[in-house]
Order: C-alpha cells, then sequence, then structure tokens
C-alpha cells in the first residue's frame, strides 16, 4: 500500500484558475486520514507553491524548483542543491547569445533583468496549459501573477553572482518559438555536463543541477522517512516529472500529459481540469494500489 503521494502542480494538481479543486483537496485529506502523506513536487519556487497550497488549506511538505530545494511542512529548508556560479554563468552566456529570456532562482529569491519580457513569458506558458484561453486573457492572467510572486528585477543577474552566499537553484528560461529555437539550445546546455535540462510547457526550458531532480528528491524524501520507493506514488504530466514517475512503484499520468511521458507512468488518469490527481489518489487506495 502506497504511504507517500508526490505531485506535481501545474498541469497536474492545478485547475484551469491556478487552484486546487475541491474533488482533489478531499481526495488528499481522505489520504492524510489514512496515514497516507501528501506533498508536491514542482518547478515552482515555495512562495508560488505555498500560494496554491495555502487557499486550498493544504499544509505539506514540499520539493520545489524540480528538486534543487526542499522544504518539510514547516516551512523549513532540508536541504538545497545548486548549480555552481561558473556553470551558472555559461548557460546564460549560452541563453543571451540566443536571445532567449530567462529567469534565475536562488535561495535568496528569484532574479529577472525584465519585467515585459516576464509578462510575455509567462503567459505563453500559461497559454500552453490553458490553451482555451485567449492570449489577451493569459496576459492578464501573468500580470495579475506578478502581483502575487516576488520577483526582483536587476540590471545584471551576473553581478548578484558574484556574492559568494548566492546559490543558483534553477534557471528557466522562455521562448514563444518553442522547441525550434529551445530544442538545440537545450542540447548544447546538457554538453556542458553534471545539469539536467527538462521542461515543464513547449515554451520552456528548465535547467538545475544534474543531483536536482524529483525523483532523486521524492527517493531522499522517502528514505528519510522509512519508505521504500514501492510505496511511494507519484502524479505529473510533462518531462520534468519524468524521473520521479520512473523512480516510484505506482506512477500516474495526467489525461493532458505530453504523449512520451505517459509512456513513463503505469497508469493514467484524467485530465488536471477533471481533478485527475484526486482520482488517481481514490483510484490507489480502492485497488490498494
Amino acid at each position: 500500500m502506497i504511504k507517500l503521494i508526490a505531485s506535481d502542480m501545474d498541469g497536474t494538481l492545478l485547475d484551469a484558475h491556478m487552484s486546487i479543486s475541491t474533488e482533489n483537496t478531499e481526495a488528499i485529506r481522505m489520504a492524510n486520514e489514512l496515514g497516507i502523506e501528501f506533498m508536491v513536487a514542482t518547478g515552482r519556487n515555495a512562495q508560488e507553491a505555498r500560494a496554491a497550497l495555502d487557499e486550498a488549506g493544504i499544509d505539506c511538505a514540499m520539493i520545489t524548483l524540480n528538486g534543487a530545494q526542499v522544504f518539510d511542512r514547516s516551512g523549513k529548508s532540508l536541504f538545497t542543491v545548486p548549480i555552481p556560479s561558473p556553470q551558472a554563468m555559461t548557460v546564460m552566456d549560452i541563453l543571451d547569445a540566443n536571445g532567449i529570456y530567462y529567469e534565475v532562482a536562488t535561495n535568496q529569491g528569484l532574479y529577472s533583468e525584465s519585467q515585459p519580457k516576464r509578462i510575455e513569458s509567462f503567459a505563453s506558458s500559461i497559454a500552453t496549459h490553458m490553451p482555451h484561453l485567449t492570449y489577451k486573457m493569459a496576459i492578464a492572467m501573468a500580470s495579475a501573477n506578478l502581483e502575487l510572486l516576488h520577483i526582483t528585477y536587476v540590471d545584471s543577474i551576473r553581478e548578484l553572482l558574484l556574492d559568494d552566499k548566492l546559490e543558483v537553484l534553477k534557471i528557466i528560461c522562455f521562448h514563444t518559438e518553442g522547441p525550434r529555437i529551445l530544442g538545440p539550445v537545450g542540447k548544447e546546455i546538457s554538453n556542458l555536463g553534471e545539469l539536467a535540462v527538462t521542461s515543464s510547457g513547449q515554451n520552456n526550458l528548465e535547467v538545475n543541477h544534474k543531483n536536482a531532480q524529483k525523483g532523486i528528491a521524492v527517493a531522499h524524501v522517502a528514505h528519510e522517512r522509512g519508505i521504500t520507493l514501492d510505496e511511494v506514488m507519484t502524479i505529473g504530466d510533462n518531462f520534468n516529472d519524468v524521473s520521479m514517475l520512473q523512480t516510484a512503484g505506482v506512477s500516474f499520468a495526467m489525461g493532458n500529459a505530453e504523449i512520451e511521458v505517459k509512456d513513463y507512468a503505469k497508469y493514467l488518469t484524467d485530465t488536471n481540469l477533471e481533478s485527475g490527481v484526486g482520482k488517481a489518489i481514490l483510484r490507489a487506495i480502492n485497488e490498494n494500489l
């Protein structure tokens, strides 16, 4: 029987309004009542993840930034897996050379060099996850998100990296032309070595240290809890979820997951717009998966 559930957020736990549905919330609470721990494993930073969880009244541990930082239920950081500054500089050089907008998540917050590009890129990401929205609506939602998310705009992120106390945990980049531009750039970054290049949507790339992956973080948390991987359940929809889908004994891909991602999961559930996470949890409980 499962003892630990780790769920992705965007395109998985969250619905079209970037909220957690009542059905998902009730299933999570039922699992908790049965002694099954629920946690999120997301590409978001802690602040972004906590906003949706607090709204639903869900108090749980969090794997954030694709596994670069893990928090317990109280919000205490348990460990981080940073990208060495020289490598981060090289990644930014490659992105700048290709005219690709990026943001840098650190142990001291999220940084960007352009608010207009941030809004445009986030709107593109929203439109990918919620194709029913018009681009104008996506822009409006992206602008509203800026009010909720603390992001610091600076003239030069490179200057910040001169501070030894600053750790780069993830670099996320966006381009409206998606794989045509990001595909070759992702390969170039991968060839640097020691880095994991994944994606949470058609229009982005996410760069982490090779040891900062959701699957590694889930395995670490399970080990700390004395839980075997056969007793772990994971749920996801995109390529940055593959490592945890491969790791867990019970794995579900969302109905809206990328086709290739579905191949890595043992089970399939409904889409994020149909409370697929809640349905997967109930199935796992009822069928004693």
